[in-house]
């Protein structure tokens, strides 16, 4: 198929060729590069960038830039330097160039002019003398004589030697060099332009004869031939079956060209997918992306359908892929939201675990912030918190006891798996998301802290976190100080939610919030009341949960366990060593020293944090 639509623009372009009538040499075109900039012609050649090794005269070779810029190049003590071509005058022989730094000055001492066919000068009636001042120590922008020269981006000025260093306010430079004119040459340079002039090529005999010089192949440098521009006409009779035939073959090759770019579109497309599929493969090992909101509102499809909205934003659905379906969460603009974003992007980008959610993305557009996770089709934690003898919504123990441990392993990941401790400070239902595996995912990271390690306290200006999951020390330091231990709390509420199959606290009013049922799980425990489990594994399995819960919601931090003792427990079959903990709404005021001790011994030889 390639090979017909060659064919086919070879048939064309041969009709063109027998179509024109006239024809004439190439050597006598006058070449420019673009609109407004000057034509090409002897002694310059307009070379490609890439070939100005095949110059024939390297010192009068140009070349254009993919802007449409005329460019020269010059050589200096530290390389090669590009130099913009304004003007070309062949009748004076002389070349404009430009300087985008805005320092010639500076170059020019650099410049190899002497052993060129270049002249820095122009042919004037008298002589001159420049001299060339180093005014870095004057430490102004601009001097009083030249205010569009910036003298600390371009510390080198120049002037005739007959003017007054006072006048030009140059008393504090320094003069590092003369240039002497000839007594018929005068100096024509800024800071921004400078003035070539080239030696006249001889050309007498080519113009004696009608032709043009250029500059001879094989010859020494220097060297000049005559070329022939007078345009040299023949006429050729076309038939017109050749016409139809050229014709219905341009036609057919048209057709098997078009034809050949759409199967390339649809392949680069293919190839453009499989590199995005590897993207998103590959992105949990990288860090997050960076979209705009053009991006953001390009995977939420204009942000068409709404997920949830909550009180630092609102969730849209969306797509990176026709596979790969992501959570996007646009966060409100109130104030202190900037710092729970670059809060919540600076610790996601850390975190790598399968009990953790992976930021995939954020954005940061101006007064959009946006972040970008992947799309859990379960939701929360929170849809799936029914009592036991709810037969069609409860999803039963085993389920609940993986998803316990499970999100046990991604707080114990915080806390003892990255560089540094983090705290989530808002553990709860809302906050865990189920893949489809229900494999829980902790999420929201807004309000987490990055502590050092081995810290035993936290320093906090203000509660944070959600009523009913905070550690009373979050709430008031009577309680003992805000530490890793604050997250056991909240994981301990958690999973007496999910043992109860009802929310823990009742915030109907402000007045009346409470704490609604830990000691409803003792009075479980102890057999005062009963709920529907089916059988004894199960009931094995609802009493270790419960007994890890109210561990974890002791109220004073160092009876709590650490989380590598909650995962022990909760990963352990001998119940044996599972001790019901006293009642943590009990006073503490009457219990004496050596009992609070025991308490704390107690703990199935958990790891504390001392506080």
């Amino acid at each position: 198929m390639s090979g017909a639509a060659h064919s086919s623009l070879m048939m064309l372009l041969l009709l063109l060729m027998l179509a024109d009538s006239s024809s004439s040499t190439d050597e006598c075109r006058e070449p420019t590069c673009g609109p407004n900039q000057p034509t090409i012609q002897f002694p310059f050649q307009l070379v490609e960038e890439s070939s100005q090794d095949q110059c024939v005269n390297p010192e009068f070779c140009l070349y254009c830039t993919q802007n449409k810029q005329t460019m020269l190049l010059l050589h200096t003590t530290s390389g090669p330097i590009q130099f913009p071509v304004l003007e070309i005058d062949y009748e004076f022989n002389s070349i404009l160039i430009s300087d985008p730094d805005n320092c010639f000055p500076e170059k020019f001492l650099k410049l190899k002019l002497y052993n060129s066919s270049f002249l820095s000068y122009k042919t004037y009636s008298y002589s001159s003398t420049i001299v060339f001042f180093n005014c870095s120590s004057v430490k102004k922008r601009y001097l009083r004589n030249r205010d569009s020269q910036d003298m600390i981006k371009c510390p080198i000025y120049i002037s005739e030697s007959f003017d007054s260093v006072l006048a030009l306010d140059l008393a504090t430079c320094i003069k590092i060099f003369e240039f002497n004119t000839s007594s018929i040459m005068a100096f024509d340079m800024t800071f921004d332009r400078l003035s070539l002039s080239w030696p006249k090529q001889t050309c007498t005999e080519c113009k004696a004869k009608g032709l043009r010089c250029k500059w001879k192949n094989n010859g020494t440098k220097g060297e000049t031939e005559c070329v022939d521009c007078k345009s040299k006409r023949k006429t050729i009779q076309i038939p017109r079956s050749l016409i139809y035939t050229a014709t219905g073959s341009i036609l057919f090759g048209l057709f098997l060209i078009a034809l050949f770019k759409i199967c390339l579109y649809f392949k680069k497309k293919e190839e453009d997918q499989i590199r995005v599929d590897k993207f998103l493969e590959d992105y949990r090992a990288q860090k997050p992306a960076r979209f705009s909101y053009a991006d953001i509102k390009r995977i939420t499809n204009g942000f068409k359908e709404k997920l949830g909205e909550g009180a630092h934003g609102t969730v849209f659905k969306g797509k990176l892929s026709t596979e790969i379906l992501v959570a996007v969460k646009m966060l409100n603009g109130t104030q202190g939201e900037g710092k729970e974003f670059i809060n919540e992007v600076g610790i996601m980008g850390k975190i790598h675990h399968i009990n953790v959610v992976r930021l995939i993305g954020f954005c940061a557009d101006g007064i959009h912030r946006a972040l970008v996770y992947n799309l859990f089709a379960n939701g929360s934690l929170q849809s799936f918190i029914f009592a036991p003898d709810n037969k069609d919504h409860f999803m039963g123990w085993e389920k609940l006891q993986q998803i316990g441990l499970g999100i046990a392993k991604g707080i114990e990941y915080l806390h003892q798996g990255c560089n540094h401790p983090i705290i989530h400070f808002d553990i709860n239902p809302h906050n865990v998301l189920l893949d489809d595996s229900f494999t829980p995912k902790i999420s929201d990271f807004g309000l987490a802290k990055l502590c050092s390690k081995n810290v035993s306290a936290v320093s906090m200006t203000a509660a944070k976190g959600t009523f009913g999951y905070m550690a009373p020390e979050v709430l008031s330091r009577n309680f003992g100080n805000v530490s890793l231990k604050s997250d056991i709390y909240s994981y301990g509420m958690l999973l007496l939610e999910m043992v109860g199959g009802r929310k823990n606290i009742d915030t109907s009013s402000a007045e009346n919030f409470n704490v609604l049922y830990p000691e409803w799980i003792h009075n479980l425990l102890e057999g005062d009341v009963h709920i529907d489990i089916g059988n004894e594994v199960d009931f094995k399995i609802a009493k270790k949960l419960a007994i890890v819960g109210l561990w974890c919601i002791q109220w004073q931090p160092i009876n709590r366990p650490s989380i590598k003792a909650v995962v022990q427990m909760l990963e352990t079959s001998d119940d044996s060593q599972l001790i019901v903990p006293p009642n943590p709404f009990q006073s503490t005021t009457s219990m004496t020293t050596n009992e609070k001790s025991t308490l704390a011994r107690r703990t199935f030889q958990m790891e504390i944090i001392q506080e």
